[in-house]
């Protein structure tokens, strides 16, 4: 495709819409009738003119391509604020579902529900949105309905090389065993809590949010909402 007129703008979008780091050669063979010098020194414009603008960011090279970064000075911003993201925290709610779909996978979201006793949709969003759970077909039963498993993410959130890595039921229940009798809130994995005809209640809010082993939480005061997700009741303007 060849550019008419100032071709800044396209290789500037180019650069931006790129996941990995964009070659000078695939930049110009897009343009069309344009060298890889061409690109150079339009990249060095686009930087000269983000400098001139005051602008957060620049292009450099990396990798053999040209990539689009924050400058040093905003850096700090950007990393408070991913760090936040991954330091919230899931609810009681969030890691009930999450344990029934590890242990019971592939699961349906009415099986979830009878289970929990609760009704189920906002939690799986968030899971789903977090990306510890994901879609695994259709169950062969009345109606098909969807089916949800464990990702990749989940692994590598609770630092597990594979499934096999999850505690044993048994390792479980002598765990609860040992806490005090009043104490005791053992997830129904196996379903048997439930019978099917009981009713499901609307999710409430969680009241009580459990730790996520080797996570280092930055933020000591969070309010709770009912997408499974605690957010910072305030963020230090900076």
């Amino acid at each position: 495709m060849q550019s008419n007129g100032n071709s800044l703008p396209i290789i500037e979008a180019l650069i931006v819409s790129s996941p990995e780091p964009l070659p000078a050669r695939k930049i110009a063979e897009v343009l069309g009738e344009t060298t890889v010098s061409d690109i150079d020194r339009a990249v060095t414009a686009l930087n000269e003119k983000y400098m001139m603008n005051e602008s957060s960011f620049r292009v450099r090279q990396v990798a053999g391509g040209y990539q689009l970064y924050i400058i040093e000075d905003y850096a700090g911003f950007v990393e408070d604020l991913l760090t936040r993201r991954r330091n919230l925290r899931l609810t009681r709610s969030a890691l009930e579902t999450l344990a029934i779909i590890a242990y019971r996978q592939p699961v349906t979201k009415i099986d979830i529900e009878m289970i929990r006793g609760v009704a189920s949709d906002s939690v799986l969003h968030t899971l789903m949105e977090r990306k510890l759970i994901t879609l695994s077909g259709r169950a062969q039963s009345v109606g098909r309905p969807l089916l949800y498993r464990t990702t990749g993410e989940f692994l590598k959130y609770f630092s597990l090389n594979s499934l096999d890595d999850l505690p044993k039921m048994q390792e479980i229940e002598e765990l609860l065993s040992s806490r005090e009798p009043d104490a005791q809130q053992q997830l129904p994995l196996n379903g048997s809590a439930m019978e099917p005809d009981d009713a499901i209640e609307p999710e409430s809010s969680p009241d009580v949010v459990h730790e996520i082993p080797d996570r280092d939480i930055t933020d000591d005061n969070f309010d709770t909402d009912e997408s499974g997700l605690e957010e910072p009741e305030s963020v230090q303007e900076k």
